[in-house]
């Protein structure tokens, strides 16, 4: 094959060069450890013949738009098309060597057995990549390491890596990986102050975000690990909620408008006071048309009401013209302020589906803003990775309120409760 030459950045060449079976990169927003980690396994699966890899994000679907994302980008970057096939129902990567990529995701019980009958058409599964590490449990870290065993073709090795930002201190990847000294592993930490190919805008949102939450950026801006004070909401739980929504006394949606920050749509349910985040949808960088048809796909519910922030009127015009049960909420007033929806949901109990990766990840980060001269947490929440929040904020208004119009599907179709 023709010599490649990669532009990567210095700090992770000592990731490069390792042989061990874990490789843990800890790092910042804009670190460039995905971009970095897709690069070098590009690299590998084109030089060494006989290895595969699997990508992981806790949610499948997601895998779309990171992990086979970053992938394709490199193959396209680099002018190496024509060495790969590249399928996208469903995602998978072939070399011409023989060497594959696949994706899955672990939700549920399904999908994680189906990960046990994993086969590759020429090799052994030999590398892993989990993204976003945070999201997964402990269980499904060793369901995935006990399947790389067995002899290896001379010069192949067992590979783990894992790209995450490091969220709250007392996560189970700190303490197994970080906090315990094994030759087995490698720690790595990187922040966006060490991508060279970082662009002016992003280092301003930095800045910025330096300012408004100093503790996030602790987290999103140094890598650092997290702590638990200034989050908003503590009384939420991940596990498996029934989809069948005659489990619930009433099924909504909520929706918050994005393109450049991302287009959140939460499906929610409410049984005996409690609120239930069933499903999610997270895009960036895409269009109404586009998110309408993933919606769709996702098996949405057209038969429930979708609230929607009001700001957007023609958004809501095409949902309703492809059948959605669009509204806005309206957000005048104190009744209908960001306080009162958090005050609201603060008194219930939130489960959310594992499914929901993305929406964990927010309620793990969402934050009151810090005032670093008084020293105290102020009435507002950090702007900044709150957009399933605003999705969840809106979705509940209909239950906040006696004339919120709620539809409540039964087992015998869909009414209405006025």
């Amino acid at each position: 094959m023709q010599s490649i030459r990669i532009e990567s950045n210095e700090i992770f060449r000592p990731v490069h060069a390792c042989t061990k079976r874990y490789v843990l990169l800890k790092g910042s927003a804009g670190s460039g450890k995905s971009v970095d980690t897709a690069q070098q396994y590009i690299l590998r699966l084109m030089r060494d013949v006989g290895r595969n890899l699997i990508c992981l994000r806790k949610s499948e679907v997601t895998n779309r738009d990171s992990t086979y994302a970053e992938l394709c980008a490199v193959i396209h970057r680099y002018g190496l098309d024509d060495y790969w096939k590249i399928g996208a129902e469903p995602l998978y990567l072939r070399c011409i060597n023989g060497n594959s990529v696949i994706f899955r995701g672990m939700n549920d019980d399904k999908q994680r057995e189906k990960l046990k009958s994993v086969t590759f058409r020429r090799g052994k599964l030999t590398d892993v990549w989990f993204e976003e590490l945070t999201e997964f449990s402990r269980a499904d870290f060793e369901l995935v390491d006990d399947r790389l065993r067995g002899e290896l073709p001379k010069g192949l090795f067992y590979q783990i890596k894992g790209t995450f930002n490091p969220v709250s201190a007392n996560h189970w990847v700190k303490k197994v990986f970080f906090d315990t000294p094994d030759e087995n592993v490698l720690t790595h930490h990187s922040t966006y102050r060490d991508n060279r190919f970082i662009d002016e805008a992003y280092l301003m949102r930095m800045e910025r975000r330096k300012r408004l939450d100093p503790e996030g950026y602790r987290v999103y801006g140094l890598g650092e690990w997290g702590e638990v004070s200034g989050l908003i909401l503590t009384n939420w739980q991940v596990r498996d909620c029934p989809m069948d929504f005659t489990a619930y006394d009433d099924v909504v949606m909520g929706q918050d408008f994005g393109y450049n920050h991302a287009n959140a749509l939460l499906l929610l349910g409410m049984r005996d006071g409690d609120v239930y985040i069933l499903r999610e949808l997270v895009a960036r960088g895409r269009d109404t048309a586009e998110l309408i048809a993933m919606a769709e796909q996702a098996g949405f519910p057209k038969q429930v009401t979708m609230f929607c922030d009001s700001a957007e009127p023609d958004r809501i015009r095409m949902w309703r013209k492809a059948g959605f049960l669009a509204q806005g909420v309206n957000k005048n007033g104190a009744r209908g302020s960001v306080s009162a929806q958090i005050d609201w949901l603060k008194q219930r109990q939130l489960y959310v589906s594992p499914a929901c990766a993305h929406t964990i990840g927010e309620l793990r980060d969402w934050k009151w803003q810090f005032d670093s001269v008084s020293g105290a947490y102020l009435d507002a929440p950090v702007a900044q990775n709150d957009d399933a929040m605003a999705a969840l904020r809106y979705g509940v208004e209909g239950w906040r309120h006696a004339n919120g119009g709620l539809q409540v599907l039964k087992s015998k179709g869909t009414r209405s409760r006025r």
